[in-house]
């Protein structure tokens, strides 16, 4: 069985070298061919974005990154393209085919120098080919030097399949990294480009297979994917004609302690914008006014114990729980309650802590949730440091999902959601730096929980609803700017694309 290579479908650093030597086996060729097929790529793609520039300056490790550094200076500088190497890499150390292709730039008209800081970046566009996905530990000195007077430049930079200092495999820093506009990448796509760091550290991202068949990604199955929101909304059905509320299911809010009714309050109004039947809000009693005021939809009710909130469970068929809970008795009264009902939920925000504190007790494993944890929350539940979570988010959402046995919204840049195919996990590709606000998290939860009680499965509602939140905040941001963008200014966007789907067309393009 064979795998059709695709942008969406990301691997692991050692799974694409595994699919390079199966394709140099399947293809007859060597690693100088695949440089020479990257060197031709990654020229038509710089010709192509930014025209003809006025020169290249290559930055060259010693590694196979370095090889296709070494072959596109050879097709520029060929071409008539200024262009000056600076190599890193001690040129007696380099393997066969990364000498022959820096002997191929040497008989062109490309200029090779030993890198030393003193050396200026004069024009043109800048090419990052020192580490790729050869990043082991900490950098070496100069290569520190090297990657910080990249970043310091004031031109165009590409970086040649993973950008030097950049963890391909967990999208983690451990130290510097190339901050490039354009990430060229081979073969198949690797997955730390699109979570943690690696979007920053990327800029666009664009995908070559060098004519890899796809026969030869067939005993390498991705790792991950990337989700796509059109492929997720089908699974939201266009309402019947005689529809009715009972068919579209009963949330149920639970938060909203004192001083933090608000996020219950938005958590609400998002189950109410992305279709709910029906909400409620089961709050502290001097919220009700405000929530009744606010969206007079939600039939809020004041509780001030675990015993007032039992009976008001039996109405609903899907909790979102946590937005503004708090962690007092009241809280975990509360919150115990809703574990003892079995009901699906959202478990967010305050009751994913008080479950991280151990101080009220579930059986996961009885349980269909969703928990929807921030890296500080995700550190928490795992008893580690929020440092740990990032250095590896894939490795922290799935044993967040073997621990509690839910189905897990590791949020952040690139969230992560766990699933039961591919690998596992897929990461949600939209989202902008405008959502580092308040209460972003509770519209998420109440756009899940209203989901849920429409029908989807566990894993159906968190990957479409984490979509449907992230590119609502896109199409926010596109309209009003990132700056002051506010949690609430998404509820009118999540809305449009529920029930305007034209845009489809063009996320598919």
């Amino acid at each position: 069985m064979s795998l059709n290579p695709s942008e969406d479908l990301l691997h692991t650093v050692d799974s694409v070298k595994r699919i390079e030597q199966r394709a140099m086996q399947q293809m007859g060729l060597t690693s100088c061919d695949f440089m020479r097929q990257a060197a031709s790529a990654i020229l038509t793609e710089l010709l192509d974005e930014f025209g003809r520039p006025e020169g290249l300056t290559i930055f060259c490790g010693s590694g196979s990154n370095a090889g296709d550094g070494y072959m596109l200076a050879e097709f520029a500088a060929n071409d008539a393209i200024p262009v000056q190497v600076f190599e890193l890499g001690a040129v007696d150390t380099l393997s066969p085919s990364v000498a022959q292709a820096r002997l191929a730039a040497l008989k062109s008209p490309a200029q090779l120098s030993v890198y030393s800081q003193s050396m200026q970046i004069s024009a043109g566009i800048v090419i990052d080919a020192l580490i790729g996905t050869g990043l082991r530990g900490s950098l070496k000195e100069w290569y520190r030097q090297a990657i910080r007077q990249i970043n310091d430049c004031d031109f165009p930079v590409v970086a040649i399949d993973v950008p030097s200092g950049l963890d391909g495999d967990t999208g983690n820093v451990p130290d510097d990294a190339v901050i490039a506009d354009l990430t060229i990448t081979f073969i198949a796509p690797k997955q730390g480009l699109f979570t943690g760091r690696g979007p920053v550290c990327c800029g666009v991202v664009v995908w070559h297979s060098l004519n890899v068949p796809p026969e030869a990604y067939g005993a390498q199955p991705p790792s991950v994917y990337r989700m796509k929101l059109p492929a997720l909304l089908e699974q939201l059905p266009l309402r019947p004609r005689d529809a009715h509320k009972a068919q579209f299911g009963h949330v149920m809010v639970i938060g909203g302690d004192i001083g933090f009714g608000g996020a219950a309050i938005m958590a609400a109004q998002a189950s109410v914008r992305t279709g709910a039947g029906l909400v409620s809000m089961a709050t502290r009693p001097e919220h009700v006014p405000p929530m009744l005021a606010r969206q007079p939809e939600v039939m809020a009710v004041g509780v001030v114990s675990g015993q007032e909130l039992q009976p008001l469970l039996k109405r609903s068929n899907v909790l979102v729980i946590g937005p503004g809970l708090g962690q007092s008795a009241w809280s975990e009264q509360l919150l115990q309650k809703a574990f003892d009902t079995r009901l699906p939920m959202v478990v967010d925000a305050d009751a994913l802590n008080i479950l991280a504190s151990g101080r009220v007790v579930s059986d996961p494993t009885k349980a269909q949730w969703i928990m929807t944890p921030h890296p500080g929350e995700a550190a928490r539940l795992l008893d580690i440091s929020v440092r740990e979570v990032e250095a590896n988010r894939f490795a922290a959402v799935r044993k967040l999902h073997e621990k509690y046995s839910a189905v897990v919204v590791l949020k952040g840049v690139g969230s992560l959601v766990t699933c039961d195919t591919l690998g596992g996990v897929s990461v949600c590709p939209y989202g902008n730096p405008g959502m580092a606000s308040g209460g972003m998290g509770d519209i998420l939860s109440g756009v899940i929980g209203a989901l849920l009680a429409q029908g989807l499965t566990l894993h159906g509602a968190a990957e479409l609803g984490c979509c449907l939140h992230s590119y609502a905040a896109d199409m926010a941001s596109q309209q009003y700017g990132e700056h002051g963008l506010a949690a609430t200014d998404l509820l009118t966007f999540i809305r449009g694309q529920l029930n305007n789907r034209d845009f489809l067309d063009e996320l598919d393009e």
